[in-house]
């Protein structure tokens, strides 16, 4: 870990360091890279652009000094505990996340949440100020950032600043319930280029820049108005959805040792006939319980029996000091307690529940085994796993039941599209899947292959990042 003062040409800002804490063969504690798509799809560009990545480190009250890891320079940003507690878990997802999922779960709304919203994008936005090059090119990422761009562009108005919010963004009946609105959109508005998910998000964006800021904005460009009378500029939203690296999983469905922990992992199961796989955070916007009830009700009619299907379901564990996050995880095991007690058999459960996370290589492992792949989110911007499912498929078998009301359902259509609420239509999909043709089944895997394959997270951050240094600076 060395110290350096220099700066760089591209900077990303995110609430998190893509590293997690660990301790070396030598008791040492030290870091290593965390999996996941974002570093995926950056790795390249912080390579060729001499990149820094500024986050929180993980840990509350401790002051980490820059370091370099894996050729990225990471910046550490401090946050108290307090701050943690206001900023992260009060303000970002107890008041944003619901807010901008549908409030599937009422958003609370308090000043002192708010106040520490501010105060640590303030802190963010000084960071990346210090760590950028004269003209570099800034990419701030997630809705916990959403005032960094504009407060970056007051202190540095020569760089080059992207956005990009990884969930929904909500009609503007609902964004107008939150009382600091205008100033999240003013926020946003610093940036020269803000990204969605969908162009469903990107059209909720602009009519609540119509709305409350009352700037033009057509066919994506919005005119922002200068400060004190000055020449104003062009902010441009675009949708550019996400994707994964599906190569490396690729790589790993391939790997013969993966492959025989799959085999494994059916024979642990009772080598059911057919295979049912969930995997989501433990989070209300996931469709969980839906999931379960319909389950159970085919449990329950007949139509699925023990040990002929089982389901695995994982739900890794998530804000869970936060209160309707401790009741989904009770409804949760209450459900899985309720189909297990009624419908399992001795050495063979219905539902076979997880309430952790694997490594990524166990959990290419469960997608190879799985027959069936049931993503039923409520709400969500897009949803990796359903790509992640399909990217490790290579014998183009299984199927996937996905929720329309996800991202990744405007670009998977060859899924078994669903909608979770309705739980006849939940039931049915389940079924067509459980039963469906080996060749139809081939058909639509091999189609959602190519989709995934085609375009992966790599060129979704090229996408971003050259219609970034393309956005014209003035109307």
């Amino acid at each position: 870990m060395t110290q350096r003062t220099k700066r760089f040409d591209f900077v990303v800002v995110a609430n998190r360091l893509p590293v997690d804490r660990v301790t070396g063969e030598d008791g040492k504690p030290g870091w290593k890279r965390s999996p996941g798509g974002l570093v995926s799809g950056l790795e390249p560009v912080m390579h060729t652009q001499d990149g820094a990545w500024i986050g929180w480190g993980g840990s509350t009250d401790e002051k980490i000094a820059p370091f370099d890891l894996d050729e990225m320079r990471l910046v550490p940003v401090e946050l108290s505990a307090a701050e943690f507690e206001q900023y992260y878990e009060g303000f970002a997802n107890a008041s944003l996340w619901p807010l901008y999922h549908d409030v599937i779960a009422p958003p609370e709304f308090h000043r002192a949440w708010w106040d520490a919203y501010v105060r640590v994008n303030q802190r963010f936005a000084k960071a990346a100020a210090a760590t950028a090059a004269d003209k570099a090119v800034v990419w701030v990422h997630d809705y916990q950032l959403q005032l960094v761009p504009a407060m970056l562009r007051d202190l540095r108005p020569d760089v080059k600043i992207g956005f990009f919010n990884h969930i929904p963004f909500p009609p503007y009946e609902i964004f107008a319930q939150l009382p600091w609105r205008r100033r999240i959109l003013e926020g946003l508005l610093g940036a020269d280029l803000i990204g969605f998910q969908r162009p469903y998000d990107t059209a909720n964006f602009l009519r609540a820049v119509r709305r409350k800021i009352g700037t033009t904005a057509r066919h994506g460009m919005v005119k922002v108005p200068g400060t004190d009378g000055g020449e104003g500029r062009i902010a441009k939203a675009q949708s550019f959805p996400i994707s994964i690296d599906s190569q490396s999983l690729a790589e790993l469905a391939a790997d013969p040792d993966v492959q025989r922990r799959a085999a494994e992992i059916r024979t642990e199961l009772g080598d059911p006939r057919v295979l049912m796989l969930g995997v989501d955070r433990m989070d209300y916007t996931k469709g969980i319980r839906h999931r379960l009830k319909a389950f159970g009700e085919l449990m329950d009619d007949g139509d699925l029996t023990v040990p002929d299907v089982t389901l695995v379901q994982i739900a890794t564990p998530s804000r869970e000091r936060l209160e309707y996050y401790k009741q989904i995880r009770t409804d949760v095991e209450l459900a899985v307690g309720r189909i297990n007690g009624e419908h399992g058999e001795l050495g063979a459960a219905a539902v076979h529940y997880m309430h952790h996370s694997y490594p990524r290589r166990e959990m290419v492992a469960f997608y190879l085994a799985a027959d069936v792949m049931l993503v039923t989110a409520l709400r969500d911007g897009m949803n990796l796993v359903a790509k992640e499912y399909v990217a490790t498929r290579l014998d183009n078998t299984g199927a996937l039941v996905l929720s329309e009301f996800t991202g990744a359902a405007d670009e998977l259509r060859q899924a078994i599209l669903v909608n979770p609420h309705d739980i006849i239509d939940l039931k049915q999909s389940i079924l067509r899947a459980v039963n469906i043709e080996p060749r139809e089944a081939s058909r639509r895997m091999r189609s959602l292959r190519r989709r995934v394959s085609e375009d992966d997270v790599k060129h979704w951050s090229h996408r971003f990042l050259s219609t970034l240094a393309h956005v014209r600076e003035h109307p």
